[in-house]
């Protein structure tokens, strides 16, 4: 099996943003899971290219004139 820690790079800034910064934002994301657990489960299962794409692709949609709501990684 082979790691691929650069992948961990994203998720641990993505965590601490979750844990430090977040808590003090009011909830503004408009869909389920958030926009920085999407993130975190896309750089995890496809990497830091794939998993980075996805994460801006879904990051853009998530503004007051997108609906939201259901839209799961798979």
């Amino acid at each position: 099996m082979v790691v691929r820690p650069i992948r961990y790079i994203p998720v641990a800034l993505i965590g601490i943003y979750q844990k430090v910064i977040s808590p003090f934002l009011p909830p503004s994301c408009r869909f389920y899971p958030s926009c920085s657990t999407y993130a975190i489960r896309a750089f995890m299962k496809y990497g830091i290219l794939k998993g980075g794409l996805l994460s801006i692709w879904r990051i853009s949609k998530c503004h007051p004139f997108h609906p939201g709501g259901f839209d799961p990684l798979d």
